[in-house]
C-alpha cells in the first residue's frame, strides 16, 4: 500500500486506481498523462513487459472514454538495451495509440539519450502524425537547434526546464539562465507553431507568458503539471478555460519516484506532510 505521504504524487499501484484518478481529474476539467513507473531496464524481457502494459493501458483508456493519454520513458521501453529495440517498441506503442485514436508522449531522460530519442520521435511522427509528442529540456545548450529541427515535425512538443544534473559544458546551471532559455524557447514555439505546444511548468511566470504568447500568435497550447504539485492552480487554470493536463504516474515502483519529487523542491515535502495531516 502506498502511504499517504507518497500518494499525493502517485495515482495508485494498479490500472483501476490510475483510471479512478483520471476520472476525478476529468471531473475538474483536467486531462491526464498516465505514466507507468519504471526506467533503466537492461533486460529485454523487462522492457517488453512494460510495452505490453502500455498497449493494454491504451486499450483501457480508449474503452473508458476518459480524457487521458500515456507517457513512456526511453530507458523503460528498451533504450538501455539498444536504440533499435527502443524505437521498435516506441513505434509499436504509438501504432496502437493511432489505431485507438489515442496519444503517446515520450519523456526525455539524461542528455546522453537525446539523440536516439529525437531520432525515433521524428521518424515515428512522420508515420503517425499527431499521435505522438516529445519532451524537450530547455536547460540543455543544444535545445534551440533541436527545436529548429523539430518545429515542423507533425507531433507535439512538451517544453520543460529540465531536472537532470548535467555538466556545465552541455547545460545551463544557473536558474536565471535556465529561465531565460525557457522563455526564449517558448517564444520560438509559439511564433513558429499553430498547435502541439505543451508548457511543462509549474512556474506562474512561464504560464502567464504562454498565455500572452498564445493571444499574440493564436497558437493552441496546453499546460502540463505534475500530480501533487500546485493542484489548486491546475483547477483554477482549468476553470479559466486553459487546457490543463496533469502528469500522473502509477505502479509499484513508486518509492524512488516519490523521493525524486521531494528532492527536487523542498515545498513538495511540505505539501506531502500537509496531505498526511489532512490540511
Amino acid at each position: 500500500m502506498i502511504p499517504p505521504i507518497a500518494r499525493r504524487f502517485v495515482a495508485g499501484e494498479s490500472v483501476p486506481e490510475a483510471l479512478d484518478h483520471v476520472r476525478a481529474c476529468n471531473e475538474d476539467g483536467i486531462a491526464v498523462v498516465v505514466n507507468l513507473l519504471g526506467e533503466h531496464y537492461d533486460s529485454p524481457a523487462d522492457a517488453r513487459a512494460d510495452v505490453d502494459a502500455y498497449l493494454s493501458l491504451l486499450d483501457d483508456i480508449a474503452d473508458s472514454g476518459l480524457d487521458a493519454c500515456v507517457s513512456v520513458k526511453p530507458s523503460q521501453i528498451g533504450l538501455d538495451v539498444s536504440s533499435d529495440l527502443f524505437e521498435e517498441h516506441y513505434r509499436e506503442i504509438v501504432a496502437r495509440a493511432h489505431e485507438r485514436d489515442a496519444f503517446v508522449w515520450c519523456d526525455m531522460e539524461g542528455a546522453d539519450t537525446t539523440d536516439a530519442t529525437l531520432d525515433a520521435f521524428e521518424s515515428i511522427a512522420a508515420d503517425y502524425p499527431w499521435s505522438v509528442g516529445q519532451c524537450v529540456q530547455s536547460n540543455l545548450r543544444r535545445t534551440r537547434e533541436d527545436l529548429e529541427r523539430l518545429v515542423d515535425v507533425p507531433g507535439a512538443i512538451r517544453l520543460v526546464k529540465g531536472a537532470y544534473d548535467e555538466p556545465a559544458s552541455i547545460a545551463y546551471e544557473e536558474r536565471s539562465r535556465v529561465d531565460e532559455a525557457y522563455r526564449e524557447d517558448l517564444r520560438f514555439l509559439f511564433e513558429r507553431r499553430d498547435r502541439g505546444v505543451a508548457v511543462g511548468s509549474h512556474d506562474p511566470a512561464m504560464i502567464s507568458l504562454a498565455d500572452r504568447l498564445a493571444r499574440e500568435h493564436g497558437t493552441d497550447y496546453e499546460v502540463q503539471m505534475l500530480m501533487g504539485v500546485r493542484e489548486d492552480a491546475q483547477r483554477d487554470l482549468a476553470a479559466q478555460g486553459v487546457d490543463v493536463v496533469q502528469y500522473a504516474p502509477y505502479g509499484d515502483r513508486w518509492l524512488s519516484y516519490f523521493y525524486r519529487r521531494v528532492r527536487e523542491r523542498r515545498e513538495n515535502l511540505t505539501f506531502a506532510l500537509r496531505a498526511v495531516a489532512g490540511r
